[in-house]
């Protein structure tokens, strides 16, 4: 491969950036970490590591949109998990209501 390798992302988690690059090449979009090494070294000290998951010049728009979404997705997730939570939450209060009302 003599194309230029682009960074898409950056990490401060090696285990992040593996799983982004195993969502990308299950995509077809070859990945690449580097920086792992760091990470292992330097595990304990996240502002020293800089982990970088990158593609191939040309695929750098699909891995893009793939990693977009995913992120979305997760913040998507994130707010209905919030809001089954702030619902479970009304729901206990009007029972402990109907319970102080009898």
């Amino acid at each position: 491969m003599n194309e230029k390798l682009v960074t898409v992302a950056r990490f401060n988690d090696y285990m992040e950036a593996e799983i982004a690059k195993q969502l990308l090449e299950s995509e077809g979009i070859t990945a690449f970490v580097m920086g792992e090494n760091v990470a292992s070294i330097y595990g304990g000290v996240p502002a020293a590591i800089d982990v970088r998951l990158q593609t191939p010049e040309s695929q750098v728009a699909r891995a893009m949109e793939i990693l977009e979404s995913a992120i979305s997705q997760e913040v998507e997730d994130s707010d209905q998990d919030d809001l089954e939570e702030s619902d479970d939450d009304f729901k206990d209060e009007d029972e402990n209501d109907v319970e102080e009302q009898e």
